[in-house]
């Protein structure tokens, strides 16, 4: 069911708390943001609101202070970000409820924002606690929640809050619920589902729900290698998870008895030491050397995925085919992203996390239908679970 927006409410001249998803990466030792996508993608919700005459009292998380207060975490970084991007001032307070912030809230004029603290430096976010959430909610009138990537948390500023104010989504929030929505319930088919990762064990709720759903399931990653094992084939020092052997044969079965076309690597890109720049070797997916590692899909593989990939109308992409981060083992990653990319008239939805990490180093995130920006969050909703933060907000029928 579609979720009420922000489209849906009178915000003119009233303050707004954005609960919006700034858990930005830093340059390791430094305040400096890493990747500022997360901040873009609200940007769309901040317009709207300043457009119609609504003070804005944005929140966020940024990473798992646990309670208390992390100098290293703080958000004065972000509220310089939002001010470039902005083109004007982004008032900040050194925390998220008390006095002094709401004195800061209070005298927020109309088009003006201000970010609060990070949230998670209270202990009471996490707990999902009501009189934390009272607090944040006294700051504003209504509530807007654009944080998908946080959406499968049920902590005080995506959850609690809401029996405070009158609540709504973000469009970054319906725009997510949208693209993933249609992706998984009204495909165009045929439906091709490209998963890998490292583990089979952390998407195993995943390929569950989505071998009942697709035509073509495109197998890579570090995950292959549990798959050939449960096949009896050596995958050299790779690590396999026998306890996911069992589940990984059902997975096939059930492909087959739809009739899903199951794409498992033809080859690999091996190396002798999991290092960067480890000399690579390519090998038949039933020839892995026994002292080598799988870093990577091999060429063999490349081509067969992407003729796979031919043709699907509809297309999910979660976790890299390899050990992307290091240039010598991307390719079969990159040629993954540019066979998806370069699909006409197809509607392409790739997952958050390092799927969206490894696109938007490829320079490809403007040629897919939609790139999400939760990665925890995208892959409930694949395993075909009810997010705490999307069951909360009001449908958008109940006006």
């Amino acid at each position: 069911m579609p979720k009420k927006t922000v489209r849906h409410l009178d915000v003119s001249g009233k303050r707004v708390l954005l609960r919006a998803d700034l858990n930005v990466t830093f340059v390791p030792g430094t305040t400096r943001i890493a990747d500022d996508g997360r901040i873009r993608a609200t940007l769309p919700t901040i317009d709207y609101l300043r457009e119609q005459g609504a003070g804005i009292v944005l929140c966020s998380h940024l990473g798992r202070p646990k309670g208390r207060v992390v100098e290293e975490m703080r958000l004065a970084p972000v509220a310089d970000r939002l001010t470039e991007l902005m083109g004007r001032p982004v008032k900040y307070v050194k925390d998220c409820i008390g006095p002094e912030v709401e004195e800061a809230a209070r005298e927020l004029q109309p088009g003006e924002a201000l970010l609060l603290e990070n949230l998670r430096f209270h202990a009471g976010e996490e707990k999902n606690d009501s009189d934390f959430a009272g607090a944040l909610a006294s700051l504003a009138d209504v509530y807007v929640d654009d944080a998908f990537g946080a959406a499968h948390r049920a902590h005080a500023s995506i959850h609690a809050v809401t029996r405070f104010l009158p609540a709504a989504a973000g469009l970054r929030m319906a725009r997510e619920l949208e693209m993933l929505g249609k992706a998984l319930d009204r495909p165009r088919r045929p439906l091709g589902a490209v998963m890998g990762g490292a583990k089979v064990s952390d998407k195993i709720a995943v390929l569950r729900n989505l071998v009942n759903r697709v035509d073509r399931l495109f197998i890579g990653g570090g995950m292959a290698a549990t798959f050939l094992g449960a096949q009896g084939h050596e995958t050299g020092l790779s690590p396999v998870e026998p306890d996911s052997f069992q589940t990984t044969l059902d997975i096939l079965s059930d492909a087959a008895k739809r009739n899903a076309r199951v794409f498992l690597p033809v080859d690999f890109v091996t190396a002798a030491a999991f290092q960067e720049d480890a000399s690579a070797e390519i090998a038949p997916f039933d020839h892995v050397p026994p002292d080598s590692f799988i870093m990577d899909i091999g060429p063999e593989t490349v081509e067969s995925f992407r003729l796979g990939l031919n043709g699907c109308a509809t297309v999910i992409w979660n976790g890299p085919m390899g050990v992307f981060e290091w240039d010598a083992f991307s390719t079969g990653t990159r040629a993954v992203a540019q066979a998806i990319a370069s699909l006409e008239d197809a509607t392409t939805v790739l997952g958050g996390g390092s799927t969206a990490e490894a696109v938007a180093s490829l320079g490809l995130a403007s040629r897919v239908s939609h790139v999400s920006t939760g990665g925890g969050a995208s892959l409930e909703l694949m395993e075909g679970k009810e997010l705490p933060g999307v069951a909360v907000l009001p449908d958008e029928d109940d006006r």
